[in-house]
């Protein structure tokens, strides 16, 4: 929000987090504001979001717009409460009070003939030529808040949405009118709360979905995408055929840091859309081939551009006609771990020195090492995996679990990490090249990820949080360029310098 660009994986990290905090989730289907209003008002709950939608919609408990909570200022309540964050609660009644009798049905027209997400209504610009705003501007005239004011106040004179829009049909063109009237109804019913019991969900542990049934989704699916256990990215290929890759800082003179995780997003597609012949027809593309074909939206210079990927042809026994997409998990486990390491390009021998939370980035290093155009630089490589292991040092230092010895030579590592952390940097230079190589492992890491999701974990998850931090890696690129010394940075630790000798071993053999 308000032009900040998020890492790749901070979805991934927020519901490992969610996770770890035993806070209980659930990811919708499809766009989840209808499902978030409905559970809201269900529970008598304020939303907390960042969705300016959320002002439209009628919510019995307000809307808490997270940019106006002061997360600062903690302050402590009297009485049983404890302590509190301030914040503000929107509530559509008391906005709809400004503006004489009106009605809170009309916030989604309104929302709606100011532009909403999905829809531009250029053919209302004669609608705000033509008619008369009270205490507004005709368009152009007295800048957005006279035009919005104005508007509100017109259809406050009005008792329901059908009658507002009856009025504004009058000042179009008779051959716009119907066609008009159409896509106001159909968004502004986008703001009706959503018939799905959400709270289903927190109760049982899934909640029916009618757009799920009528996509034909396998019952597995639909469980480990609601739990956060498959990401978004694998229904939008699934149901969209299509994809969209969201861009990072880099080098925009380079093809797309995406382009190098292209053969795993293929295996992906393979796995998703194995369609028999009776259901080829509904290929977006009518291939000679049976191989489907999935729309990627991605970055090409600084434009974003739509090609059409075809699905990888996978081995013989995930096109065996026993194990469709619904009957994944009855593929042996030895099975699914081999395509995904075969995707990656590692045998299992390699990785049995690796702790088994690191096998996956281990694995997925060794594919960045060999795909990635231009070639991966030595001191790259070497502050990736210094950055990996000052994460498992942080791991074994910070754990509370009382049972578990940390040994004195860890914390003496630990500190002096920090304390090399604390020092000013000579070179503070940002090195774009650099910056496009971490983000293209970072692509490789996100469809690594959802490639073993999808098959069931064969190899554990690694945690996000402890093992990436692009500051770090970028500080420790720049100072092995000038002091090579800083790879003994854990050298008061035998078990860390150990580690960080054994993962670059493997990934460079």
């Amino acid at each position: 929000a308000g032009g900040c660009l998020v890492p790749l994986l901070t979805r991934e990290a927020f519901v490992q987090a969610l996770g770890r905090l035993g806070v209980p989730f659930v990811q919708c289907f499809a766009e989840a504001d209808r499902e978030i209003a409905g559970l809201a008002n269900r529970w008598g709950c304020p939303v907390l979001s960042l969705d300016s939608d959320f002002f439209v919609f009628d919510l019995a408990g307000g809307y808490c717009p997270l940019s106006h909570f002061q997360w600062q200022s903690v302050r402590a309540a009297a009485g049983p409460q404890g302590c509190y964050v301030p914040a503000r609660c929107f509530s559509a009644e008391r906005f709809c009070g400004h503006f004489g009798q009106l009605s809170k049905a009309l916030l989604p027209l309104f929302a709606v003939m100011n532009g909403n997400d999905y829809i531009g209504l250029d053919a209302l610009e004669a609608f705000f030529s033509k008619v008369r705003l009270p205490r507004g501007c005709a368009a152009g005239r007295g800048g957005k808040h006279l035009r919005l004011q104005g508007l509100l106040n017109w259809l406050a004179q009005f008792a329901e949405p059908a009658e507002a829009v009856d009025n504004v049909l009058k000042y179009l063109k008779k051959h716009q009118r119907e066609e008009i009237r159409e896509l106001l109804c159909t968004s502004v019913e986008d703001y009706a709360p959503s018939e799905v019991n959400l709270e289903d969900f927190f109760q049982n542990g899934s909640y029916e979905c009618e757009a799920a049934r009528k996509a034909d989704v396998p019952q597995w699916v639909l469980d480990a995408l609601a739990k956060g256990k498959l990401a978004p990215f694998v229904i939008n290929a699934l149901i969209l055929r299509s994809t969209f890759l969201r861009v990072q800082v880099e080098n925009m003179q380079r093809p797309s840091a995406h382009s190098t995780a292209l053969p795993i997003r293929q295996v992906i597609y393979g796995l998703l859309l194995r369609v028999s012949h009776s259901t080829e027809d509904a290929s977006p593309s009518k291939q000679t081939n049976d191989l489907p074909i999935v729309c990627e939206f991605d970055r090409c210079q600084k434009t974003l551009k739509k090609t059409f990927v075809q699905a990888a042809s996978l081995p013989s026994d995930f096109c065996d006609d026993r194990f469709p997409l619904d009957k994944l998990m009855e593929v042996p486990v030895s099975c699914r771990q081999m395509l995904l390491l075969e995707t990656l390009g590692v045998k299992m021998s390699f990785l049995e020195p690796v702790p088994s939370h690191l096998q996956l980035p281990v694995a997925v290093t060794c594919y960045w090492i060999r795909c990635s155009e231009p070639k991966v630089k030595l001191n790259q490589l070497k502050a990736l995996i210094l950055m990996i292991v000052s994460g498992e040092l942080q791991r074994i230092t910070d754990d509370p679990d009382p049972t578990v010895l940390r040994a004195e030579d860890d914390n003496v590592a630990y500190n002096e990490f920090l304390k090399w952390k604390e020092k000013k940097l000579e070179n503070n230079d940002f090195d774009l090249d650099a910056a496009h190589s971490f983000c293209q492992w970072q692509c490789c890491l996100q469809m690594g990820l959802y490639l073993n999701q999808l098959l069931g974990t064969p190899l554990s998850e690694p945690d996000l949080s402890r093992l990436y931090t692009g500051t770090l890696v970028h500080r420790l690129y720049q100072e092995l360029k000038s002091a090579p010394s800083v790879e003994n940075l854990f050298i008061f630790s035998p078990k860390m310098a150990q580690l960080y000798q054994v993962l670059l071993n493997i990934v460079e053999s």
